[in-house]
Formats: structure tokens, sequence, C-alpha cells
């Protein structure tokens, strides 16, 4: 029994979750938490036993739980800006690029900032509704010091050249380090933002903890 036994951070990593979703599925009765010491752990036979017995809708529950955490290693609450002023979209870049700098994501704002404008120079990154997905051209795993994205929300909304002709005030910028983790977020977030409702919570969220849950509630 012993060697059955598996910690919280075990589980999570052997069904490929957040530790957090492990704890709900205690909560909800679904594993059982045997107490050693200070730790829980959980009975391997017994996950093992969960996972064969899965129904259609419990698989595709599972599924969405390990997309939504998978997106959430990218998203952090420190790398959200609420709220900043931009008189133009060049400027709206410039802000990220800053604030990118300022959370160690990357050591040049400036040089952010040139590589995100001239992809943004080619064809606007704006995808309708108030929404913009910037990214640099190329990937740059030299120079973004952690594969992340920022979220910004402007005070006012600027134009973006957008498709749609709305002015743009949600800009997400995707610093990834390849194309894996690029078109993984890449159609996450165009997924989300397909429903408008998700749209008008993201420009009625009070703190970056509320945008997070926006972003990685399943559903």
């Amino acid at each position: 029994m012993k060697d059955d036994l598996m910690t919280i951070n075990e589980t999570a990593k052997l069904l490929k979750v957040s530790p957090n979703v492990i704890q709900e599925m205690i909560k909800d009765d679904v594993f059982t938490a045997i107490k050693k010491g200070n730790t829980q752990k959980i009975d391997k036979n017994e996950v093992d036993e969960w996972l064969a017995q899965l129904n259609e809708n419990e698989a595709q529950s599972l599924a969405m739980k390990r997309t939504v955490c998978r997106f959430q290693d990218y998203l952090f609450p420190e790398n959200i800006l609420l709220d900043f002023h931009a008189d133009n979209k060049y400027d709206a870049i410039a802000k990220l690029s800053i604030h990118a700098k300022e959370q160690k994501v990357v050591r040049d704002h400036r040089w952010l900032y040139e590589v995100v404008v001239a992809r943004e120079d080619l064809v606007s990154t704006a995808v309708g509704n108030g929404v913009a997905l910037l990214h640099p051209r190329h990937h740059h795993p030299s120079k973004i010091k952690k594969p992340c994205i920022l979220f910004g929300r402007a005070d006012q909304g600027v134009e973006f050249d957008a498709p749609d002709n709305k002015h743009v005030n949600l800009l997400f910028m995707l610093l990834l380090h390849n194309d894996k983790q690029h078109l993984f977020s890449l159609s996450y977030i165009s997924k989300f933002i397909l429903q408008i409702d998700n749209i008008t919570a993201l420009n009625k969220a009070q703190t970056s903890d509320d945008i997070i849950n926006l972003l990685t509630i399943s559903k």
C-alpha cells in the first residue's frame, strides 16, 4: 500500500492537472484523502480505477481541466495591466512592453516593442470586438525569460485597423517560446473571445485575479 500512495502533487502530475484541481476532486468525493502526518495522500489504485471507469462527459471534463491548467502555465496575475491610458496602438504596445520588463519577462522593453510593432505593421492583430492578439513575428526564447501571456486593458479604445473597424481596448501579448505553445494559446484565447459575454466580463472585471478566473474557468 505504501508504494501506491501519492501526494497531491504526484496525483496532479499523473492526471496532468494542477494541485488545486485535485483538491477540488477530494472535496467532491471523487478521491479519498489519506492523512499521513501533515500530508494528504491518494491511493493510486483509486485513481487508476477512476480513470478506467470514466464516462464520456467525465472524460471531456478532464480534458477541459487539462487544457485550462496548461493555459494557466502562461498567465500570471502580475502580468496583467488594467485600465492604462494609451493614445494609439503604438503607445499601447509600448505600455505593455514596459510592463513586461518590469515583471522580468524580458530584459529590454525597447527590443520587445520593436519586434511586436514589426509584426503589427505587417497586418493588424486586431480580431474584432475590441480585442487584439499581439505577438512577435518570430519566437525568441533567448530574449524572453519565460513563456507567458500578458493581458492589458486600456481605459479607452484605440484605433487598431480592426476587421470590424471597432477600437481595441483588450490586448493579449503572446510571448512564447515555440509554435506548440503559441498555437495552443492562440486557439484557447480565440475560442474564449468568440463568446461576447466573455468579452463583456473582461471589460467589467475589477482585479487581476478576476481576469485570471475568467480566463481559466472550466466550462
